[in-house]
Formats: structure tokens, sequence, C-alpha cells
């Protein structure tokens, strides 16, 4: 094995054991019960994200409306990133750090749940995502990088990768994902076999 890919896993096992430390797992699973909670509540999971983060958005709503690991009922998740009228008509007349709290102040409702993913906890179009959404008596999970940034006090439930680097903060961002997809499939619909 290259050294630089022996660099690469040792990293992720540091992190993870981190990870273990500060009790990350046991937040993902409330993380998950409030997301699963809202679901049962007919509530709906509203994702967002800057560029990488903008893609796990998508990744994770299409995981809720689509399927994880079982055939079931699609379930209500929207990630805000994926509508390029939206986006630039939004950018375009108010700014793109307006972007994702207009989207929140046109679809998000109360009960539902927002979730915001950057990783470095700094992204002001999340941050005034944020406020619009307990505004709107929305809970927001945080998956967030590094030391959590200014999100971090600002979420119902916040998943800190405790990471300066961005590929191993999303690596476990998607690990997270994955997780919280069999969480809500588990809980909603029975364990896959």
């Amino acid at each position: 094995m290259n050294d630089w890919i022996r660099e690469i896993v040792n990293q992720k096992k540091d992190i993870i054991n981190s990870l273990e430390k500060i009790d990350y797992f046991d937040c993902v699973e409330k993380a998950g019960d409030l997301m699963v909670d809202a679901l049962k509540s007919n509530h709906k999971i509203l994702l967002a994200g800057n560029g990488g983060s903008a893609a796990d958005a998508q990744h994770f709503a299409g995981e809720i409306v689509g399927r994880f690991l079982m055939d079931r009922e699609a379930l209500p998740a929207i990630s805000l990133c994926t509508d390029p009228t939206i986006v630039t008509s939004i950018s375009n007349d108010y700014g793109y750090d307006d972007l994702f709290s207009r989207e929140i102040s046109g679809l998000g409702n109360m009960g539902d749940v927002f979730v915001a993913i950057s990783t470095s906890g700094n992204s002001i179009n999340c941050i005034k995502a944020i406020k619009k959404a307990h505004e709107k008596d929305m809970a927001v999970i945080g998956l967030l990088g590094k030391s959590g940034g200014k999100m971090k006090d600002m979420c119902d439930i916040s998943l800190v990768v405790p990471s300066d680097s961005t590929p191993r903060i999303q690596e476990i961002h998607t690990f997270t994902i994955h997780l919280l997809c069999k969480i809500i499939e588990d809980k909603l619909f029975g364990v896959a076999e």
C-alpha cells in the first residue's frame, strides 16, 4: 500500500476514534429519532449545503425519497440546492447569502426538520437558513466539520466531525448520512432482512 493511502486510512481511523470519545454516535441516533418523529407526523426534511455539501444534501434527499436499503413508501425530503431556476433567481434578486433562507421561508413549515451541511460550520447562507428555520419552529440538525464553527451552537443537534481535512469531513458526512438513513428506515418500516 502506498504511504499516502496508508496516511488517509489512518486519518479516517483517528477521526472515527475521536467520534466515539465525543458521543457522536449518540447524537446521530438523536438526530435520526428527530427526523423519524417529524416524518411520522407528516412533516418533511429540508437539506442544504454548498459545493460538496450540496451534493451530500442531494444524496441524503435521494435516499429518503427513493430508498436506502429497502423497498418502501417514499418519504418527503427536499434538497434546497437542486433547482437551478430557484437558485439563480434568488441569488440574482436577493444575493447568494439569502438563498437557503428564502427557500426555507417558502417551503418550510412548523414541525419540519432542516439539515444544514457545512464542512466549516460558517456558511453564511446556511446560518441565515438556520435562523429562518427557528423562526418557523423547525428543528435544525447540523452536519459540520472542524470545530463546528458558528453553526454549532445554532443547531438543535450538531454532528461535528473534528477534523481540519475537508475530504475526511466529507467522507464522515457520507457515513453519517447512511447511518441516519438506516435509522429512518428501521424505525419507520422495520429492520431490513
